[in-house]
């Protein structure tokens, strides 16, 4: 299992850590090229399972197999914790795309509070 990169201890291959990384780094990369927003927005989460199935990994299937294997106490605290990270990063594009619906009700709440006139407008940045 260690030429496959599977802790025989574990039975756990860090791999999958891949589909996580992948997205912080898009994350990361927004404020200096926007353009990864749309990026990051497209990940969707996988399972240990689907990560593998869907990866060109060599030993996919063995990584699979010795997931399955793994002791039932490390499987559920790896399981956690990967819970954890694919909530908090559906969270994260969850409040993007809520965003992107936010910024045209501040133009209209910028509306009301000019009463909705050009005029208003043009004399407020004139004075």
């Amino acid at each position: 299992m260690r030429a496959a990169n599977i802790n025989p201890r574990t039975g756990l291959a860090t791999d999958y850590l891949n589909h996580f990384n992948e997205a912080i780094m898009l994350l990361e990369m927004v404020p200096d090229m926007p353009e990864c927003a749309e990026d990051f927005l497209e990940w969707q989460p996988l399972s240990y399972g689907e990560h593998f199935t869907a990866s060109h990994f060599k030993a996919r299937d063995l990584a699979i197999e010795a997931y399955e294997s793994a002791e039932a106490s490390v499987r559920a605290e790896f399981d956690n914790v990967t819970s954890a990270m694919t909530s908090i990063l559906t969270a994260v594009g969850d409040a993007m795309r809520a965003a992107k619906q936010v910024k045209p009700l501040v133009a209209l709440a910028g509306g009301i509070i000019n009463a909705g006139g050009e005029a208003d407008v043009d004399y407020i940045m004139t004075h």
